[in-house]
């Protein structure tokens, strides 16, 4: 038998833009600047599904983000967003 701890080795590194982990096992990521498809790693590559509005979210999330938040979801791995902060929203009604 290796010395090296099979726990250690299913347990993946967070990335960088990780904001939280539900408790089904959801993760909850920062939205890169204008990042449009989901970039979570796959068992072949990243998972590319498009990231759009999401309105279905429970409690848990109110508890956390506040009474109306803003999530994002992906359609392929349904791993949550958070807006960028350092843009300015585009949810809101286009003003010409």
């Amino acid at each position: 038998m290796s010395g090296a701890n099979p726990q250690a080795a299913e347990a993946a590194p967070e990335p960088k833009n990780f904001l939280a982990r539900r408790v089904g096992g959801t993760l909850v990521k920062r939205r890169l600047p204008r990042q449009r498809a989901c970039n979570e790693p796959g068992k072949k590559d990243i998972c590319a599904g498009h990231i759009k509005r999401w309105y279905g979210f429970g409690p848990e999330l109110v508890e956390l983000y506040g009474g109306d938040p803003e999530i994002y979801r992906c359609e392929r791995c349904q791993v949550l967003y958070r807006p960028n902060e350092e843009e300015i929203a585009r949810t809101g009604t286009l003003a010409y």
